[in-house]
């Protein structure tokens, strides 16, 4: 068939790697603006329902830094004003929104002036590119064709199809080579793109800095302070008195002030070592519990009850309700007295 020179195939490679390297390039910096895909697929479809019904175009990406500023003034007015935190998670809050308001500007900064160019020049230099040399292969084919049929076809026909194929190649080639030779408008877009990110990392920068101040006088404020002392509250305690004189509140004093904890002999305060609950009623249930109280931490104790077996004595009924834990001692009749509360 017939050759086409190395120039022209140059140029129509160099063409085709700018026509591949304008859609990716498109499309990996819609990526890198808004890099959520399923985030950039709803966008999409919100804007093209808007087009279908003729409204005005939709809610923009959903930036990240305006998704983190919410979720830090929400818990920041939750904490309130009392501690420190919570005007602190304010203060990077309210940064965050004015870093999504600079990353929405950067968004319609680079459509703008990089991604609706570089659009431009696919939809219609590029297209019109491949117009042309679809139209000259097919020229270039019919040409070979009634070439190789010559003398059989009329030499009038033969030199119309090769007076088309190089109108055709000449229309291709100029298209190609005024398109290379404006390439210059292309640096001028990637231009745009670097210069909006600059002032974008410009804006963000100043933004990050006055907040870094803002929590830098916070800390420093919070070191000067003096610092509050942990104050436990009064400890409730253990009445192990029998009988009739068991009080009628159920065994529970309060004590004025915390005491460590250690054995105590005084009625009504915590044993630290095993002791043994008896009556004179041998026969109401034979047994006996023996119970450790055990001094875990502040204001807090358990009891430990091991069952033992023992020939005169009773039971204590050790339970739960609503979390408060509950001893008993039975008398001559059924369960009777609460003896104390844990807490």
């Amino acid at each position: 068939g017939t050759k086409l020179d190395e120039d022209f195939k140059e140029m129509e490679r160099k063409v085709d790697v700018t026509s591949r390297a304008v859609m990716e390039i498109m499309a990996k910096t819609i990526e890198y603006l808004q890099p959520n895909p399923a985030s950039r697929a709803k966008l999409s479809m919100i804007n093209t329902m808007s087009k279908i019904r003729g409204q005005e175009k939709g809610p923009g990406y959903p930036q990240a830094e305006a998704l983190l500023a919410d979720a830090m003034l929400k818990f920041g007015r939750e904490l309130g004003d009392e501690c420190n935190f919570g005007p602190a998670l304010a203060d990077v809050g309210e940064a965050m929104r004015e870093l999504s308001e600079v990353k929405d500007s950067l968004d319609i900064e680079v459509k703008q002036n990089f991604i609706d160019p570089l659009q431009n020049l696919h939809d219609k230099d590029l297209r019109e590119i491949q117009h042309h040399l679809k139209k000259m292969e097919g020229r270039r084919l019919d040409f070979d064709y009634k070439k190789k049929r010559q003398g059989k076809l009329p030499d009038d026909e033969l030199r119309q199809a090769l007076d088309k194929f190089d109108e055709s190649k000449e229309i291709a080639e100029s298209s190609m080579f005024n398109l290379l030779e404006m390439d210059i408008e292309q640096v001028s877009q990637l231009s745009a793109l670097v210069q909006a990110q600059l002032e974008y990392h410009k804006q963000a920068s100043q933004i990050l800095q006055q907040v870094t101040v803002k929590l830098e006088e916070r800390i420093k404020d919070a070191s000067t302070q003096p610092k509050r002392e942990y104050q436990p509250k009064p400890r409730m305690s253990l009445d192990f008195s029998s009988g009739d004189n068991t009080q009628h509140n159920g065994g529970i004093s309060h004590a004025g002030t915390p005491k460590p904890p250690g054995k105590r002999k005084k009625k009504g305060h915590f044993l630290s070592e095993p002791f043994i609950l008896s009556t004179t009623n041998t026969d109401f249930f034979g047994s006996s519990h023996i119970g450790h109280m055990v001094h875990v931490e502040p204001l807090q104790c358990y009891v430990v009850l091991k069952l033992e077996h023992v020939r005169s004595g009773h039971i204590i009924m050790f339970t739960t309700i609503s979390n408060i834990h509950i001893l008993y001692f039975a008398t001559r009749g059924p369960v009777s007295r609460c003896l104390g509360m844990l807490y």
